[in-house]
């Protein structure tokens, strides 16, 4: 066992999570550019690539253990609530699913949507404990990021036909398909997924690497890159302001976090 674990922090091993992240944004920038049947199998990729990114990553610093936990409460309380949500409306309102364009399907739910669940949330997660060292702290960022990040997800996918709401003419300003109940129902579910990544970290509580570089990086391209592919490339001018302003409020603390290192590592006095 000591002998697997020594092999899986190796750094030969660990370059992978830097590597399916670098795929994982070669493809994004592919989606704009696509339409039709390439550009659904366009969306799966990136579902596929975010998640192996994550999890190579949680395993290769945290350990196989705290990988698999964050995969099980994530995409198992994403899957939950997408089928009570699709079949009830409950909690982020009526909705469903395009039928045959994201793959193979539990009770009308794409089992890729519980993969993007982790993909998505797993950057997210990483940069709330960068900005904080407490455990509230860090879940109340953990639904704030999740919510932000929807933001940018949910115009995009009802642009392209993904899912269809019921209600289309009472959401945000300039993005009125997309219903106030899902992003209610954003936070509920992220708060519950916080509560159990809370108590994950307790239970296991692993000696954990604090290499960031990557999944921070992709926090960075998920709100930038999403700002100004929904600005320029997709005609979603809206979801590109709503998107910046709310993953932006974890992601202008964590530029001015780095903008703070940057100083002190460049003043001789903290260097004596």
């Amino acid at each position: 066992m000591e002998r697997i674990r020594a092999w899986s922090r190796s750094e030969p091993w660990r370059v992978v999570p830097a590597g399916t992240a670098i795929l994982l944004v070669l493809v994004q920038i592919a989606y704009p550019l696509s339409e039709g049947v390439t550009r659904d199998r366009i969306t799966v990729t990136v579902v596929v690539l975010s998640t192996a990114t994550a999890l190579l990553h949680a395993w290769t610093t945290r350990g196989w253990g705290w990988a698999v936990g964050f995969f099980a409460v994530v995409s198992g309380v994403g899957l939950g609530a997408e089928m009570v949500g699709t079949a009830t409306g409950f909690p982020f309102g009526a909705y469903t699913y395009a039928v045959d364009r994201l793959g193979p399907a539990v009770a009308e739910v794409p089992l890729v949507i519980p993969l993007a669940w982790t993909g998505g949330l797993y950057p997210i997660w990483v940069v709330a404990g960068l900005l904080t060292g407490s455990a509230v702290g860090r879940a109340g960022l953990l639904v704030v990021g999740a919510v932000g990040w929807d933001l940018f997800l949910d115009p995009q996918m009802v642009t392209d036909g993904q899912w269809t709401w019921a209600v289309t003419d009472a959401g945000l300003p300039g993005l009125p398909q997309i219903p106030y109940t899902n992003y209610l129902g954003w936070a509920l579910v992220a708060a519950v997924m916080a509560l159990l990544l809370t108590v994950l970290d307790r239970v296991l509580a692993p000696a954990h690497d604090r290499t960031v570089a990557v999944p921070v990086a992709v926090f960075g391209w998920t709100w930038l890159g999403s700002t100004l592919a929904h600005a320029v490339f997709l005609g979603l001018p809206a979801s590109a302001a709503w998107g910046f302003a709310g993953l932006g409020l974890l992601g202008i603390p964590l530029l001015l976090r780095a903008r703070r290192r940057a100083t002190r590592a460049d003043d001789p006095r903290s260097r004596g």
